[in-house]
């Protein structure tokens, strides 16, 4: 798992530094996605569905938006240079994109069949949380009485993200 993580965290910074020095805007979107993304595998390998989830969402609706933003601008830097090399760049994007496909599929592979739980505290919540809790929905007490705080910061994240979609969405139309 250390190498999938180690290979998946060098083509996030191969992503980072192409979106930094590319000179389509395009292309830099594409490659700030595939950090986004790469991120996502690594929340899934590490095991951790929910902050993978919440990362998928919020780069979605990212890179929807970016996207956007390019394709009613120019698509090109006004103080650089044409792109000659356009072939190398869409083959390299879809080479990375298959080996970020790749590494994926092995880490939803990696995750606990559905119902089964490897986790240690898994027990002491199935046990004890109708009681310790009061509630009568088993996730909802362990979600909010003993995951508390980290599901407030992904509530807040997801707050944040919408916020921010109807935010340029309100700027857009007053226009």
């Amino acid at each position: 798992m250390e190498l999938a993580i180690s290979v998946i965290v060098g083509l996030m910074i191969l992503g980072a530094l192409y979106a930094i020095h590319a000179k389509d805007l395009l292309s830099a979107v594409i490659a700030s996605g595939i950090v986004g993304y790469g991120l996502v595998i690594c929340f899934l390998l590490l095991k951790a569905p929910d902050l993978a989830i919440v990362q998928i969402v919020v780069e979605t609706i990212t890179l929807i938006i970016m996207v956007a933003v390019v394709f009613d601008s120019s698509r090109e830097e006004s103080f650089s240079k044409p792109d000659t090399q356009g072939y190398v760049s869409a083959i390299t994007a879809v080479f990375l994109i298959i080996v970020l496909f790749y590494f994926f599929k092995i880490s939803v592979s990696a995750l606990d069949v559905f119902g089964e739980s490897t986790l240690r505290m898994a027990g002491p919540y199935i046990e004890g949380a109708t009681e310790k809790t009061g509630s009568a929905n088993l996730v909802t007490g362990v979600v909010f009485d003993f995951r508390g705080y980290d599901t407030l910061g992904e509530a807040t994240v997801l707050v944040t993200a919408v916020l921010g979609v109807l935010t340029i969405l309100r700027l857009k139309g007053k226009k």
